[in-house]
């Protein structure tokens, strides 16, 4: 996470002007692109669709912007122009989160698959798109391999990324580098070094934070262990993605999940130390870099942070997931993982109030968290599904957030709110928890669910966030949304619940306010300036964009950033994001937005989900 003054510059961006507003064409709206030109601003239709496409047995809907109060006629097209399906718009009346006024035309019951389709409306036309069911093979790959590129302490293979991707590896004390090998504490934290290579850049910056390290491990993870249950884990299996380790017989996303549990671990304060067993609860540069600094090029002096219980609980709760789902492929690790992770729970129970400042923010996000039961309730239930063990059982049972509806929020479950993943793992994985109270968990995440689905009902853009919860990273929240809904279509086989998934991938993909795509490379328009120290292309036209696959974090109202209030004062909620490599608080890329990003688009990837609900789990 980055946030530092930048200078003034040469921006790609529209006005405000446009931005805030829209352009009534005979009762259709054009909107500005949200990307725009430098000398001139662009416009999207106003039928805003999935501008990558739909799956064949999929929720196909678009947004029309129009100020009709009366039906429209949708036609959908082939690319030769023939009409193949139409019907009258149904009206959704003014969009709170954009503040545009709306219809909504539904094809869904169309199904040939092709390319080329367009949706016409009183003669406007949307963007071109594909019906098929391998629309979402592409970006599970791309998305996962985003974790590839933001490895630290490894070289990025030309051979494996493209040359305009590769690099030298970053921060293994090879000058000028200054870590990460033998790293001091910030003064007065300890008096020692410790070796903690390895891992991923969180975010554009090259810090490491246990805690949004700890929670996008889990997703990687989570979205095998829920891949295998769904009997469609090959997809992710060995030699399915870009890394160096395939073809060593280990799922290529748990290899990419072990590089930033190990990462995690070195990160545990060693025995005989002070604290021993707690977490260092971030690595990063003792001041902020500017932008651009290629990893091996940084020159900063790198430091250890306080140890907190929030890391500490990071490191309990992955590392025994690690041990329940590497062990029918390592062994060894497994047994390092649970090891660690009894050692990091111990370790958290005798310091539970060891709490990350928000100040503490110079040369790296602070990821403040002064609030950690839902840590321990997290960790718990991962340590309880793993091992069995009662006093996991009990320190579930007895913990606030196992009765308490709250554990999924409207904005989604995030690195600083971990209730929900617990919850999670309690609801599908097997464990001794009695019938009642599983009946009781799994159905709160059906009402979770339940409560997305009635809010996208009650928008022109069906997003799961109300107008509110527009903040950094609301894509995020989308996203994370989304992954509780696609539980619960795991648990009852309900098909809303996987036409709400489906419906939030065509929000980032195009159907939103702006008419943009929020992923890098799918898309007639999508982001290709995402705040970030080495994909920086707007900045240095030597460096690339972000590749294929990168989420941008999204809309965000509180426009917390210079760029960001220069040029979107007025914003409507859903409309406050600028593709502008220096609006770190709208357009920054992060480890813990693609991890859910690349859940889903592995769920949505998946045959059963292309034709109908994937195998619910067993009633136990």
């Amino acid at each position: 996470m980055s946030a530092f003054p930048l200078p003034r510059r040469r921006q790609r961006h529209l006005t405000a002007a446009l931005l805030a507003g829209t352009l009534l064409v005979g009762g259709l709206a054009t909107a500005p692109s949200a990307t725009g030109l430098a000398t001139a601003a662009t416009a999207t239709t106003a039928v805003r669709i999935n501008q990558v496409g739909y799956l064949p047995d999929g929720p196909k809907r678009a947004t029309v912007v129009t100020s009709a109060t009366g039906p429209l006629t949708w036609r959908l097209r082939t690319a030769s122009g023939r009409v193949v399906a139409s019907g009258p718009t149904v009206g959704r009346g003014t969009d709170a989160a954009s503040g545009q006024p709306t219809q909504v035309a539904d094809f869904s019951s169309y199904g040939r698959t092709g390319s080329g389709y367009v949706l016409t409306v009183e003669g406007t036309v949307s963007d071109p798109f594909d019906i098929r069911a391998d629309l979402y093979d592409g970006l599970r790959s791309d998305a996962l391999a985003f974790f590839y590129h933001q490895r630290s302490g490894i070289p990025i293979e030309a051979s494996l990324v493209g040359s305009a991707y590769a690099r030298p590896a970053g921060h293994l004390g090879v000058a000028p580098n200054q870590g990460d090998t033998n790293v001091p504490c910030q003064s007065g934290v300890c008096d020692y070094t410790q070796d903690v290579r390895g891992g991923w850049y969180d975010a554009g910056d090259q810090g490491k934070y246990v805690v949004n390290g700890g929670i996008s491990t889990w997703l990687l993870i989570n979205s095998f262990e829920r891949a295998k249950r769904a009997g469609t884990a090959s997809a992710l299996g060995d030699s399915t993605l870009r890394v160096p380790e395939r073809g060593n017989g280990v799922p290529d996303v748990l290899d990419e999940a072990r590089w930033e549990l190990d990462f995690l671990m070195r990160m545990q304060v060693p025995d005989g130390r002070p604290y021993a067993g707690m977490a260092f609860h971030k690595v990063h540069d003792a001041a902020w870099t500017g932008l651009p600094t290629r990893p091996e090029q940084d020159a900063q002096p790198r430091e250890l942070h306080p140890p907190s219980t929030a890391a500490t609980l990071n490191l309990a709760a992955t590392a025994a997931q690690c041990a329940r789902v590497f062990r029918p492929y390592d062994t060894a690790f497994a047994n390092r993982c649970l090891t660690a992770a009894r050692k990091a729970w111990t370790a958290a129970r005798a310091n539970p109030a060891m709490y990350a400042p928000d100040s503490d923010s110079t040369g790296g996000g602070a990821y403040g968290d002064t609030r950690v039961t839902d840590e321990f309730y997290w960790a718990a239930a991962e340590l309880y599904a793993t091992t069995g063990e009662r006093a996991y059982r009990d320190a579930v049972t007895s913990s606030p957030w196992h009765t308490d509806a709250n554990a999924f929020t409207s904005g989604g479950f995030s690195w600083a709110d971990t209730a929900a993943l617990g919850r999670l793992t309690l609801a599908t994985v097997r464990t001794g928890l009695p019938p009642a109270d599983l009946r009781r968990v799994r159905a709160s995440v059906t009402a979770a669910a339940d409560g997305y689905l009635s809010t996208m009902a009650g928008q022109g853009y069906a997003v799961s966030i109300p107008a509110t919860g527009y903040v950094w990273g609301s894509n995020s929240a989308v996203t994370d949304n989304a992954i509780v809904m696609a539980t619960a279509q795991e648990l009852t086989g309900d098909p809303r619940y996987r036409a709400g998934v489906l419906e939030s991938m065509d929000y980032l993909l195009g159907r939103n306010a702006l008419g943009q795509s929020y992923v890098t490379g799918y898309g007639e328009r999508y982001s290709d300036n995402q705040h970030h120290r080495f994909w920086a292309h707007q900045y240095d036209s030597s460096l690339p964009h972000p590749p294929a696959g990168s989420l941008a974090g999204g809309p965000n109202s509180g426009l917390q950033d210079p760029v960001a209030q220069e040029h979107l004062p007025g914003c409507a909620p859903q409309a406050c994001y600028i593709d502008d490599i220096g609006s770190y608080s709208t357009n920054e890329v992060a480890v813990n937005w693609n991890a859910p990003l690349a859940w889903l688009a592995a769920y949505a990837a998946e045959d059963d989900c292309a034709g109908g609900p994937a195998p619910r789990v067993s009633a136990r």
